[in-house]
């Protein structure tokens, strides 16, 4: 991922550096073209030849004109920021097929206390998940699917033996959202810590300012890429994600889609998302009042 984040930077250095040697052609051009505009609105008609003059002047300033779009065209291109950040998703976190991931079983499921006397919202449930499988629950609303995925993150994120993250639907359950990105991100406050995170950060096109702004402050899109971006740094292997498309743009979108089902690693997962579930997911399973109904996974062949 080093490498990969060094030729980004690379990249978007040469496409600012180019930019800003346009922006800077651009203004000593119109200054031209302004002066010699203004010349041949103002000389006499009595002197034709300095007429002529200014005409062919002019046509050369149009023909350099013509140049710098052609030039403009060849600029380097500013890299996807996502395609930069998500491939760091690395063999490293591939899980082996034969390993057990999970082997849950919850013999009733509540939206709250159980000792409130409410009735269980599903009773019965067994997941059991292995290697790099990507699973995805789906239900109804209210059905109790974050409720759930909840309580396996809490099984998986002590493990030693595996290197759990999760992302919820409400960010806010695992983050101290006063926090910067930059004090989210950092293990340390080394130098070399800190400035491998802003590095980073600039990949996903936070600018120094909306590095220093609370992750409160942030859009749902910035945040989900910060959480990414944290699972990456920390070299997950079992993703636990609520929901996980649902703040990315419609551009943004197939980009993380095609990441997450390269991911070597294992995938728990709540979605209403049809694209991510038939792209992602290998495992599908529908959550009833009477446990997890296993099902054949009805978008996958519309979503290749």
């Amino acid at each position: 991922m080093e490498e990969r984040l060094q030729k980004f930077t690379h990249q978007e250095r040469l496409a600012r550096k180019e930019r800003e040697e346009e922006r800077k052609q651009q203004e000593r051009f119109q200054k031209i073209q302004q002066k010699v505009e203004h010349q041949l609105n103002t000389i006499s008609r009595q002197d034709p030849h300095g007429s002529r003059l200014l005409k062919k002047k002019m046509k050369a300033v149009k023909s350099l004109e013509h140049r710098f779009e052609r030039e403009r065209e060849d600029m380097t291109e500013f890299p996807d920021s996502e395609e930069a950040i998500l491939v760091g998703f690395g063999e490293n976190t591939a899980i082996p097929a034969g390993k057990t991931v999970l082997d849950f079983t919850l013999p009733a499921l509540y939206a709250g206390e159980a000792s409130q006397g409410q009735p269980p919202l599903a009773e019965n449930l067994r997941l059991y998940v292995r290697g790099g499988e990507h699973v995805c629950v789906i239900g109804r609303n209210g059905a109790g699917k974050t409720t759930f995925l909840r309580q396996v993150a809490g099984e998986l994120l002590g493990r030693q033996d595996i290197r759990a993250a999760y992302m919820p639907q409400d960010y806010g359950e695992t983050v101290d959202q006063s926090q910067t990105p930059v004090e989210f991100l950092a293990k340390s406050w080394e130098k070399e810590e800190l400035t491998r995170v802003k590095t980073y950060l600039g990949s996903m096109k936070y600018t120094p300012e909306e590095q220093e702004h609370t992750i409160q402050e942030l859009s749902g899109g910035q945040k989900a890429k910060l959480f990414f971006l944290k699972m990456i740094l920390d070299g997950a292997n079992v993703l636990v994600l609520d929901e996980p498309t649902r703040n990315f743009s419609p551009l943004s979108g197939p980009v993380i889609r095609g990441i997450l089902e390269e991911f070597p690693g294992c995938i728990l997962s709540v979605s209403h998302d049809r694209k991510y579930i038939g792209q992602v997911c290998d495992t599908v399973y529908q959550l009833e009042p009477q446990g997890l109904v296993p099902l054949e996974n009805p978008w996958r062949e519309t979503a290749r």
